[in-house]
Protein backbone atom coordinates (compact mmCIF):
# COMPACT_ATOMS: atom_id res chain seq x y z
CA UNK A 1 0.00 0.00 0.00
CA UNK A 2 2.78 2.48 0.66
CA UNK A 3 4.46 1.86 -2.51
CA UNK A 4 0.72 2.35 -3.95
CA UNK A 5 0.54 5.74 -2.37
CA UNK A 6 4.69 7.25 -3.32
CA UNK A 7 3.90 6.00 -7.20
CA UNK A 8 0.70 8.12 -6.61
CA UNK A 9 2.37 10.67 -4.91
CA UNK A 10 5.29 10.60 -7.46
CA UNK A 11 3.03 11.13 -10.27
CA UNK A 12 1.30 14.13 -8.72
CA UNK A 13 4.44 15.88 -7.93
CA UNK A 14 5.71 15.10 -11.41
CA UNK A 15 2.03 16.44 -13.30
CA UNK A 16 3.20 19.50 -10.79
CA UNK A 17 6.20 20.37 -12.59
CA UNK A 18 4.97 19.31 -15.94
CA UNK A 19 2.71 22.03 -15.25
CA UNK A 20 4.53 24.69 -13.64
CA UNK A 21 7.45 24.33 -16.47
CA UNK A 22 4.64 24.88 -19.34
CA UNK A 23 3.35 28.11 -17.69
CA UNK A 24 6.96 29.47 -18.36
CA UNK A 25 7.23 31.20 -21.29
CA UNK A 26 9.83 31.49 -23.75
CA UNK A 27 12.42 34.10 -24.26
CA UNK A 28 14.58 34.79 -27.49
CA UNK A 29 18.14 36.14 -27.83
CA UNK A 30 18.42 36.27 -30.76
CA UNK A 31 16.13 39.95 -32.49
CA UNK A 32 16.05 37.91 -36.09
CA UNK A 33 15.09 34.72 -35.27
CA UNK A 34 11.88 36.34 -32.90
CA UNK A 35 11.22 38.16 -36.26
CA UNK A 36 10.47 34.90 -37.69
CA UNK A 37 8.53 33.07 -35.19
CA UNK A 38 6.77 36.82 -35.14
CA UNK A 39 5.63 37.06 -38.01
CA UNK A 40 4.76 32.94 -38.74
CA UNK A 41 2.42 33.73 -35.64
CA UNK A 42 1.16 37.37 -36.53
CA UNK A 43 2.76 38.55 -32.73
CA UNK A 44 4.45 41.69 -32.26
CA UNK A 45 7.71 42.16 -30.20
CA UNK A 46 8.58 42.61 -26.80
CA UNK A 47 12.35 43.43 -26.58
CA UNK A 48 13.95 44.17 -23.20
CA UNK A 49 17.26 45.55 -22.76
CA UNK A 50 18.95 44.47 -19.63
CA UNK A 51 21.91 44.47 -17.58
CA UNK A 52 20.50 41.46 -15.85
CA UNK A 53 23.58 40.94 -13.51
CA UNK A 54 23.97 44.32 -12.89
CA UNK A 55 21.17 46.45 -12.91
CA UNK A 56 18.92 46.85 -10.27
CA UNK A 57 15.56 47.80 -11.75
CA UNK A 58 16.64 45.43 -14.45
CA UNK A 59 16.48 42.72 -11.77
CA UNK A 60 13.64 43.85 -10.07
CA UNK A 61 11.90 44.26 -13.60
CA UNK A 62 12.73 40.71 -13.92
CA UNK A 63 11.61 39.65 -10.20
CA UNK A 64 8.49 41.55 -10.35
CA UNK A 65 7.00 41.17 -13.33
CA UNK A 66 8.80 38.91 -15.86
CA UNK A 67 9.08 35.98 -13.75
CA UNK A 68 5.23 36.27 -12.76
CA UNK A 69 2.75 33.72 -13.82
CA UNK A 70 0.47 36.63 -14.78
CA UNK A 71 3.20 37.98 -17.08
CA UNK A 72 2.23 34.38 -19.07
CA UNK A 73 -0.50 36.21 -20.60
CA UNK A 74 1.91 38.62 -22.98
CA UNK A 75 3.29 35.59 -24.91
CA UNK A 76 -0.49 35.50 -26.50
CA UNK A 77 0.63 39.04 -28.27
CA UNK A 78 4.50 39.07 -27.97
CA UNK A 79 7.13 37.41 -28.93
CA UNK A 80 9.48 38.11 -26.26
CA UNK A 81 13.42 38.90 -26.84
CA UNK A 82 16.11 39.39 -23.85
CA UNK A 83 19.14 41.46 -25.19
CA UNK A 84 21.16 41.51 -22.08
CA UNK A 85 24.32 43.44 -21.94
CA UNK A 86 25.86 41.71 -18.47
CA UNK A 87 29.28 42.36 -16.00
CA UNK A 88 29.75 38.96 -14.60
CA UNK A 89 27.25 36.41 -17.02
CA UNK A 90 29.09 34.59 -19.39
CA UNK A 91 28.00 35.63 -23.02
CA UNK A 92 29.51 34.88 -26.37
CA UNK A 93 31.43 37.53 -28.07
CA UNK A 94 29.20 37.12 -31.78
CA UNK A 95 26.18 37.87 -29.23
CA UNK A 96 27.89 40.66 -26.73
CA UNK A 97 28.82 42.28 -30.95
CA UNK A 98 25.16 41.92 -32.18
CA UNK A 99 23.73 43.37 -29.03
CA UNK A 100 25.65 46.46 -29.23
CA UNK A 101 24.62 46.93 -32.36
CA UNK A 102 20.89 46.28 -31.73
CA UNK A 103 21.37 49.06 -28.63
CA UNK A 104 23.19 51.72 -31.08
CA UNK A 105 20.46 51.15 -34.06
CA UNK A 106 17.46 51.57 -31.57
CA UNK A 107 19.45 54.40 -29.48
CA UNK A 108 19.06 52.62 -26.44
CA UNK A 109 20.49 54.98 -23.69
CA UNK A 110 19.72 53.35 -20.50
CA UNK A 111 18.51 49.81 -18.79
CA UNK A 112 15.97 48.59 -18.52
CA UNK A 113 14.55 49.65 -22.00
CA UNK A 114 11.57 47.57 -23.38
CA UNK A 115 10.46 48.48 -26.53
CA UNK A 116 7.43 47.10 -28.41
CA UNK A 117 7.66 46.56 -31.86
CA UNK A 118 5.97 44.89 -35.29
CA UNK A 119 7.48 41.83 -36.63
CA UNK A 120 9.31 43.76 -38.93
CA UNK A 121 11.12 45.53 -36.27
CA UNK A 122 9.55 48.83 -36.73
CA UNK A 123 9.75 50.63 -32.70
CA UNK A 124 5.81 51.60 -31.77
CA UNK A 125 6.29 52.20 -27.80
CA UNK A 126 8.84 51.95 -25.06
CA UNK A 127 8.57 51.61 -21.42
CA UNK A 128 10.99 50.40 -18.82
CA UNK A 129 10.42 49.18 -15.30
CA UNK A 130 6.62 50.40 -14.02
CA UNK A 131 5.72 49.59 -10.35
CA UNK A 132 2.47 47.44 -9.69
CA UNK A 133 3.27 43.63 -11.17
CA UNK A 134 2.74 41.44 -13.72
CA UNK A 135 -1.04 42.36 -14.17
CA UNK A 136 -0.23 45.71 -14.57
CA UNK A 137 2.26 45.81 -16.27
CA UNK A 138 0.78 43.00 -18.69
CA UNK A 139 -2.58 45.59 -18.74
CA UNK A 140 -0.04 48.10 -20.06
CA UNK A 141 1.67 46.44 -22.90
CA UNK A 142 -1.56 45.60 -24.43
CA UNK A 143 -2.86 49.35 -24.13
CA UNK A 144 0.63 50.38 -25.88
CA UNK A 145 -0.57 47.46 -28.65
CA UNK A 146 -4.11 49.24 -28.89
CA UNK A 147 -2.28 52.25 -29.65
CA UNK A 148 -0.09 51.37 -32.01
CA UNK A 149 -3.49 49.64 -33.82
CA UNK A 150 -5.66 52.77 -33.59
CA UNK A 151 -2.55 55.06 -34.93
CA UNK A 152 -2.43 52.71 -38.18
CA UNK A 153 -6.45 52.67 -39.13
Amino acid sequence: MKQLWAGIVAVGLTMGVLSAAEKEVPWFTNLAEAQKIAVAEKKDLLVDFTGSDWCVWCIRLKKEVFNQTAFAAASKDFVLVELDFPQNKPQSEEEKKLNRALAAQYGIEGYPTVLLMNANGEVYAKTGYKPGGAAKYVKQLLELKKGKTEATK
